[in-house]
């Protein structure tokens, strides 16, 4: 595997299956990532030396998932320069993932997270690749071809809509 630019972190295993969804998209976009557990609350120390050594392991951008008080993707922006997506994360815990959401939505001025929708890994995945395209033209031609393949998804259902229902559109 080749150095990773994207790095995958999650408050807890209960994570996995959301923050999976970014994993999964950065393979089908060929952008290299690892992925690891870093709790705020339970190993604060970890997560402080994962957000301060990430720039000079090759990191370009963190993808940090929370659920709960979501405290994971803040703290990590307020430790490293690089850019972070916060996913909000519908936990066990969670007040229908309220919490999750304006915690990592809400961030004081100086300290950006880019927040995606709740459970949104597969939408972080693919702001992860957007960063990453702008300095590396491989990913920048595989997102171009994705969002093709967006496109003309949506156009055959127009198509088969059409065949199905009156339209003049």
């Amino acid at each position: 595997m080749s150095q990773p630019l994207v790095g995958i972190i999650m408050g807890s295993q209960s994570d996995l299956p959301i923050m999976q969804e970014a994993a999964d998209v950065l393979t089908e976009l060929g952008v290299a990532f690892e992925l690891t557990i870093v709790s705020a609350h339970r190993t604060p120390e970890r997560m402080i030396e994962y957000a301060q050594s990430a720039r000079s392991r090759g990191i370009k951008t963190i993808v940090a998932g929370a659920g709960g008080a979501a405290h994971l993707p803040g703290m990590v922006a307020s430790l490293t320069t690089l850019p972070v997506v916060g996913v909000p994360v519908k936990s066990s815990n969670s007040i229908d993932g309220w919490d999750s959401i304006l915690s990592i939505l809400q961030m004081p001025a100086g300290i950006p997270v880019a927040t995606v929708a709740l459970n949104g890994g597969r939408n972080a995945g693919i702001l992860a690749a957007s960063i990453v395209s702008t300095f590396d033209s491989s990913v920048a031609d595989r997102l171009t071809s994705f969002k093709e393949q967006l496109k003309a998804k949506v156009l055959k259902q127009v198509e088969d809509v059409k065949g199905k229902y009156p339209s003049n559109f």
